[in-house]
């Protein structure tokens, strides 16, 4: 299988608001298992409602699903769907980029597994974004996984937001998330919802439409 052909490249990036050349700013959203580009687009369209030099990108996976085992899995049985994944996020972060659209003015938020695959694309990508929100996920790999990432996110605001019992999503890769982004220096915000399960909350959305705001 070469690059060209991965799991998911044949699939459709979903866009929204202005086209990527006449945009200043760049959400790129990332759906969870088992949903669609078009519903995490409905997100990203909600968080950038006070923007109108906007373009919305997003990614579509192939069968609704990134990759088919747990995050927590080793990553070698995820493969070759994972690096196809990372790679989809990549060529939609360069839709932006090669428009004009410089990292510090892109935003990138997920859901469950788009998040987990959001988190692990910056994680080793590390550099000025204008932020990243990771709404119940974490970075991807089976407990002791080394996280020898390299660069400096200078600053990124990054959000991470999850239930204390997400029956998905345990708390300590949570933070664990929280610390990888924060030694790679990222100016992270870590929310703990009780008994909020797997989903996103009215907080949530409000936290990621002022990181929009502020771009």
């Amino acid at each position: 299988m070469t690059d060209a052909d991965g799991p998911h490249q044949s699939q459709q990036l979903v866009t929204a608001g202005l086209d990527p050349a006449d945009a200043d700013v760049a959400v790129v959203a990332l759906h969870g298992r088992g949903a669609t580009a078009r519903s995490i687009v409905d997100l990203a369209k909600q968080v950038s409602r006070g923007r109108d030099d906007a373009t919305l990108l997003a990614p579509q996976a192939a069968r609704n699903t990134w990759y088919p085992n747990s995050f927590m899995a080793p990553m070698a049985s995820n493969q070759p769907h994972l690096d196809s994944a990372l790679r989809a996020l990549g060529d939609a972060v360069a839709t932006a980029t090669d428009a004009g659209i410089p990292t510090e003015r892109i935003v990138t938020v997920g859901f469950s597994q788009g998040a987990c695959l959001a988190s692990e694309f910056l994680a080793r990508n590390a550099t000025r974004y204008g932020g990243h929100a990771a709404l119940s996920g974490g970075v991807i790999g089976p407990e002791g996984t080394p996280r020898e990432y390299e660069g400096s996110f200078d600053g990124t605001p990054v959000f991470l937001g999850c239930s204390d019992r997400d029956p998905h999503i345990p708390l300590e890769r949570v933070h664990e998330t929280r610390d990888v982004f924060a030694d790679l220096g990222a100016d992270v915000d870590e929310r703990i919802y009780e008994g909020m399960g797997h989903g996103v909350n009215e907080e949530e959305v409000a936290v990621v439409s002022n990181m929009v705001d502020d771009l």
